[in-house]
C-alpha cells in the first residue's frame, strides 16, 4: 500500500498522463505532427486506435482507413502501427513504423489495386491494369525508398505511352542495393517476352532497361513501334530504356 501523501500524488500523476496518452485525439495529433503533403480527412478515434474516411499523399488515395498501435514496440523508440485501407479499387494492409527522425517502415504488406491508383504517383498518364504486392519491408525516407524486399505482379498492363493495347502480365522482384532500391523484371504472360531491371536510386533517379522480344501474340502495331526502340540484336531482341526521377 501507498501510505506516503507523496506517493499517491505520484500515483494519481501517473495515472492522469496514461488517460491522456490513451485517449489523445487522433485529429489533434494529425494538426501538430502530419507532414508536409499528407491530407487526411474524416479523422476518428485516438493515437492508438482509430479511423480515417480518406488519406492521401504523394497522389496514393486511400479510403476506410483504420490503425492500431503495437504497444511494445515503445520499449523500442518506434511507433508501430497495424493499418488498414482500401485503394480506388482493391485492398492494403501491413504494419507501418515510425522511427526517430521520420524514418518510415512498411513491413507485412500485402495489397491489391487498380493501377490507375499509382498513374499519379508514377507520372505516368493513361496506366492501366491491377497489382498484388506482397512485401516483407520497405523502408521510406523523404518519400522516397531506400530498402524493400517484396515483389510485385502486374496483369492486364496498359502504358498508351508504349501500345493503345494491354501488353499482359509481369513480375518485379525487389531487393536493396548500396545506392538504393532495385528490381528484376520479367514477363508472365506478356504479348511480349521481356526480362529487365529497374533501379531506384537515393539520388532520386530511376532507371528500367528491358530486352525485349516479340512473340507470336504481339500485334503488328506494336511490333512496328518496337522498330522505333532501335536495332535488334542476333536474338531478335531490342532494348527498352526508361528514365527519370521521382
Amino acid at each position: 500500500m501507498i501510505h506516503t501523501r507523496r506517493g499517491l500524488l505520484l500515483v494519481a500523476a501517473i495515472t492522469v498522463v496514461l488517460a491522456l496518452l490513451v485517449s489523445f485525439p487522433a485529429r489533434i495529433a494529425y494538426q501538430w505532427a502530419a507532414p508536409a503533403g499528407l491530407a487526411v480527412s474524416g479523422i476518428h478515434g485516438t493515437v492508438w486506435a482509430g479511423k480515417a474516411d480518406a488519406v492521401a499523399m504523394d497522389g496514393i488515395y486511400l479510403s476506410d482507413v483504420s490503425w492500431r498501435i503495437k504497444p511494445l514496440h515503445l520499449f523500442s523508440g518506434k511507433l508501430l502501427y497495424r493499418m488498414k485501407g482500401a485503394p480506388i479499387s482493391g485492398f492494403a494492409e501491413g504494419n507501418v513504423g515510425i522511427g526517430i527522425g521520420g524514418k518510415l517502415t512498411v513491413s507485412d504488406l500485402t495489397a491489391s489495386l487498380a493501377l490507375p491508383a499509382l498513374a499519379q504517383a508514377l507520372r505516368i498518364r493513361g496506366l492501366r491494369g491491377d497489382a498484388s504486392l506482397q512485401f516483407d519491408r520497405i523502408q521510406i525516407r523523404d518519400g522516397l525508398p531506400v530498402a524493400a524486399s517484396g515483389t510485385v505482379q502486374v496483369n492486364k498492363l496498359l502504358v498508351p505511352s508504349l501500345s493503345r493495347e494491354s501488353i499482359g502480365g509481369y513480375r518485379a522482384e525487389f531487393f536493396t542495393q548500396d545506392n538504393g532500391v532495385a528490381a528484376s523484371v520479367e514477363d508472365t504472360d506478356g504479348i511480349l517476352e521481356l526480362a529487365g531491371s529497374l533501379q531506384i536510386k537515393d539520388d532520386r533517379s530511376y532507371q528500367f532497361l528491358a530486352q525485349v522480344l516479340a512473340s507470336p501474340e504481339t500485334p503488328a502495331s506494336l511490333r512496328k513501334q518496337m522498330q522505333y526502340l532501335g536495332p535488334a540484336n542476333e536474338r531478335g531482341q531490342r532494348e527498352l530504356r526508361i528514365e527519370g526521377r521521382l
